[in-house]
């Protein structure tokens, strides 16, 4: 499995290209801003034809440049309705509701998990590879030692019942690919991340 990923924008989000391999579609996970180049750069260099971009929630750190890649490769953009007004910025022509069900794209199943808290749209992405490999695409929700803020938008509760029942589960060698920062395992974080190893209380988080 192909999986590229690149810092975008000022808030340096996280963009990934995932691909069954070089010379097929992808699908394109956090189109946030300023984002275009980097996209058409990856595209180009592995040979790869967009089905799809998705959008771990709304925030335009990770959604403001989801117009203009849409727009040029002619996809739709999947977003959890809770987090559809999150943007004031452009707006693709064709956006698709993630409801939890899982996704088949880019000869890709693609396992949804709906983590309300740091929005009350969030959700993770879930992959096995073709080499037997686990991936999680959790955006703001987990990140290396933390997890995302729950300020006005946000829900701490939430948060804490969503690290529990959707990521807590997983198994310790899952790699995580967060919104923001480097990757790491859910053993990692299971072992060093305070919010993580403490939610099965449901621990109040930031």
């Amino acid at each position: 499995m192909l999986v590229v990923g690149f810092p975008a924008g000022a808030l340096q989000a996280n963009c990934y290209l995932l691909a069954p391999g070089p010379g097929t579609a992808c699908v394109i996970v956090d189109a946030g801003e300023d984002c275009a180049g980097r996209v058409a750069e990856a595209l180009a260099e592995h040979d790869l034809t967009p089905a799809a971009v998705l959008a771990t929630h709304g925030h335009p750190d990770h959604v403001a440049g989801a117009a203009a890649v849409t727009a040029a490769h002619g996809v739709p953009l999947w977003i959890h309705p809770a987090d559809r007004g999150l943007h004031d910025g452009d707006r693709p022509a064709d956006v698709r509701a993630l409801t939890g069900a899982p996704l088949e794209l880019a000869d890709l199943v693609i396992d949804v998990g709906l983590v309300p808290g740091h929005t009350a749209g969030s959700v993770v992405f879930r992959l096995t590879t073709p080499e037997g490999g686990r991936l999680v695409l959790t955006g703001d929700t987990l990140f290396a030692g933390s997890v995302g803020r729950t300020g006005s938008a946000g829900d701490r509760r939430r948060m804490g019942e969503s690290l529990r029942d959707q990521l807590l589960p997983l198994p310790d060698d899952t790699v995580v690919l967060p919104g923001h920062g480097p990757a790491t395992t859910i053993g990692r974080e299971r072992a060093g991340n305070p919010f993580l190893s403490g939610a099965r209380s449901v621990v109040p988080v930031p």
